[in-house]
């Protein structure tokens, strides 16, 4: 048993072809079996989208990569040259390598930021639900956790990230003299809306306020924050009140479109509207971005703001890329201990059938009055000639090299103890 990882993220594939293959949380359990379902054998299969990636994981060999890859094409639908051109396949050691640089934030747009370690243990958990988790990928993940763990508290990797919703405030800030003259409309009410809301909500904004599609969601957000709540359909109607508009939603469509914008400009009789699109695929129309007045930004805009450099930040990398690495050693030789296991179990069961042989022809032989000792030495004898009988058919079989090679491989497996207690008498 092996394991790989099929993926497209921010440096390999634009926007809108990663929103092609962004999947929502109650997609993923359904989307995991119908995967395996495609697969050539039943294999040990984990999902992790989030607005930066798309990644499947498999515990399996390399040989599952091409209908892996063609489902994933089938899903997003695209060719599956495309697909290739912009995704990345990685095998084993180099798969670990992977999950494990994502848990601990260095794969991220944003160096070392802790949103990505919660997303990756939503994806095992819904791995897990869909029956889809198995050993192989059950250690790697795990271990990736521990290794993340690891990383946060010995080095200073986050210390040196700016999050997405703080580079949001700083480009807003830009833009307004005065982010508390401002009115901002959150649109959503998950985790990134939250954090982007709580910087916000720190520079005291005029007016805020919560559209979301669920309302009880949305009216506990805008409580904490002291907003407004408002339903998604008043959005078009309501859009022209506000300076800053920021959107994160899992819709597959956009919500807000260019006609809604257009009027929005027209009643704001063209003051400028500073607007954020956090979703992956898109929640605002990108033909918004051409409109006069309008400064739309979206996760990969903000790529360059949230990129940090320096020495202390170099430091920090190279002391967690070195933590890494004693992980995927150690996760490399797991899975090579795991190639000989079943082996061993085929082994046991051998030397067990062989054993429950020998004690029922012993005890018919205790049964018909047989001496103990009698019955001892048969069975002594009768299960050292079932251990040796494989072994000594072969080396008879075996004629020249094979033989030679073959009774060097005899000598080590079967006569070690006997060597080691012979130079111990010797002493």
């Amino acid at each position: 048993m092996s394991v790989f990882a099929l993926g497209l993220n921010h440096t390999t594939a634009p926007l809108d072809l990663r929103g092609r293959f962004a999947f929502t949380p109650d997609q993923l359990a359904p989307t995991l079996q119908a995967f395996r379902g495609r697969l050539q054998r039943p294999s040990e299969v984990a999902i992790v989208s989030t607005c930066n990636r798309t990644e499947v994981y498999v515990g399996d060999d390399p040989t599952q990569v091409p209908p892996a890859l063609d489902w994933l094409a089938g899903i997003g639908r695209v060719p599956s040259h495309t697909l290739r051109e912009h995704s990345y396949v990685l095998e084993g050691g180099s798969a670990a390598r992977h999950a494990f640089r994502v848990a601990s934030g260095l794969d991220s747009m944003v160096l070392g930021e802790p949103q990505i370690l919660g997303q990756l243990k939503q994806a095992v958990r819904e791995a897990e639900s869909a029956g889809t988790l198995g050993t192989t990928l059950h250690q790697m993940f795990q271990r990736s956790f521990a290794v993340a763990k690891e990383v946060r508290t010995s080095t200073e990797i986050g210390a040196h990230s700016i999050s997405m919703a703080a580079a949001a405030v700083r480009l807003a800030s830009q833009l307004f003299e005065d982010l508390s003259d401002t009115t901002v409309l959150f649109v959503g009410a998950g985790e990134m809306i939250e954090l982007v809301a709580t910087h916000f909500a720190a520079r005291t904004p005029k007016a805020m306020a919560v559209a979301n599609r669920t309302a009880e969601r949305g009216e506990r957000l805008a409580a904490r924050f002291g907003a407004e709540a408002l339903r998604l359909a008043d959005l078009p109607a309501r859009l022209g009140e506000f300076d800053v508009v920021i959107s994160c939603t899992a819709s597959s469509l956009p919500i807000i479109g260019l006609g809604a914008v257009e009027r929005a400009l027209k009643s704001r009789k063209h003051r400028p509207m500073f607007m954020v699109d956090l979703a992956v695929p898109r929640d605002i129309e990108p033909e918004v971005s051409r409109l006069s007045d309008i400064y739309l930004y979206t996760v990969d805009d903000l790529s360059t703001l949230v990129q940090s450099a320096g020495e202390k930040r170099q430091a920090a990398v190279e002391q967690a890329e070195a933590i890494i690495e004693t992980g995927v050693q150690g996760f490399v030789h797991w899975l090579d201990q795991r190639v000989s296991v079943p082996l061993i179990q085929a082994l046991h069961t051998q030397a067990d059938d062989w054993r429950a042989a020998e004690i029922a022809r012993a005890r018919k032989l205790l049964a018909k009055g047989e001496d103990v000792d009698t019955v001892l030495e048969a069975l002594s004898r009768g299960l050292t000639q079932k251990l040796l009988h494989g072994t000594l058919a072969e080396l008879h079989a075996a004629d020249g090299e094979q033989r030679a090679q073959l009774a060097a491989v005899v000598s080590r497996l079967f006569l070690r103890q006997g060597i080691r207690s012979h130079n111990s008498d010797k002493h």
